[in-house]
């Protein structure tokens, strides 16, 4: 990309986006364009033909998507797969209009197979059946990739997408129903902690294994993959428009509950509700292809976590998290 390119990031307030606006700024890319949702709402066909006929964007990141965790994947299944794919049909069929230079999906670890090898490879992809719970948007993220592949393929257009980790950092949704088990683990240990409760109660028994990675990482690896990855697209030949975006390093939900407590200096105990079920056991993703790249994270788990609980903090002194 060169600096001056136009560039629309999706929904940049949101967590992922508004670090890649974040990064694009440091980097001195100086014609970053994004709409807020009431401005351009690309569930819209129409709204999103308007906006991309009118601005040209040359590259688009999109993660313009319905993520509200598994309590939300759970409640509510329709709007995950009807919404998400029509954003994500919106958007690429008017980049393809266009003629966007390149644009990048942001998809997801839940892609892959519940009793899936581990390490994760980007081949494994629809092997085996998938994690019930959130099968919805496992499905419209899948769609996401094949889309990418088909234009790819038939119009010879430059779509890529990156399947990360969970993730976590500034602009993180804490909300009680509808976070990740980062945030959520967060919010109980900080109001058990300010309320003198005895003790935070995890859903899982702790055993499965999750990996986390910073939001600032994820959006440097983004923009890594823009300026660096170029699959190869040949007629009726498979090829790879995806990589995994991890850190290679995973612990229990026991151990990230463990050290939230230590940092949070929360003192009482952590209790398990058994009741709950364990969803998938391990998804610990390959990502040696994208370390031939030479690329590698650098915000480690504790720094992770202290910085966005000081981050949560400051938040609650402006009234944003009461």
């Amino acid at each position: 990309m060169e600096l001056n390119e136009k560039i629309y990031v999706a929904w940049h307030r949101w967590l992922v986006w508004s670090a890649i606006v974040r990064r694009l700024q440091v980097l001195w890319y100086s014609n970053i364009i994004y709409r807020t949702y009431p401005e351009l709402d690309l569930l819209d066909y129409e709204s999103t033909k308007k906006f991309f006929e009118e601005e040209k964007p040359k590259y688009v990141f999109l993660a313009a998507a319905k993520v509200w965790g598994i309590v939300s994947n759970n409640t509510y299944p329709a709007e995950h797969i009807y919404d998400n794919l029509q954003i994500q049909n919106n958007v690429v069929h008017c980049a393809y209009l266009n003629n966007v230079k390149k644009l990048i999906l942001l998809g997801s670890s839940c892609i892959y197979p519940r009793e899936c090898p581990q390490p994760i490879k980007e081949e494994y992809l629809l092997t085996w059946p998938l994690e019930k719970t959130n099968e919805p948007y496992a499905i419209a993220k899948i769609a996401w990739i094949k889309l990418c592949q088909s234009y790819n393929r038939q119009y010879w257009t430059n779509y890529i997408s990156c399947m990360p980790t969970n993730l976590y950092g500034p602009n993180d949704n804490f909300d009680p129903v509808r976070s990740h088990v980062f945030p959520a683990l967060i919010r109980k240990f900080h109001e058990a902690k300010i309320n003198n409760l005895p003790s935070v109660t995890l859903w899982w028994d702790g055993s499965p294994y999750r990996e986390f990675l910073h939001v600032d990482d994820m959006a440097d690896a983004c923009i890594f993959m823009m300026n660096h990855f170029n699959p190869t697209t040949e007629q009726n030949e498979k090829w790879e428009i995806y990589l995994n975006v991890w850190t290679w390093e995973d612990s229990t939900i026991k151990e990230l509950a463990e050290k939230m407590k230590r940092i949070i200096w929360y003192e009482w105990k952590i209790q398990r509700d058994t009741s709950k079920p364990n969803w998938t056991p391990r998804k610990l993703l390959d990502v040696s292809k994208l370390i031939e790249l030479w690329w590698r994270y650098q915000i480690g788990l504790d720094e992770g976590i202290r910085s966005v609980y000081e981050r949560f903090l400051d938040n609650i002194k402006h009234s944003l998290w009461k």
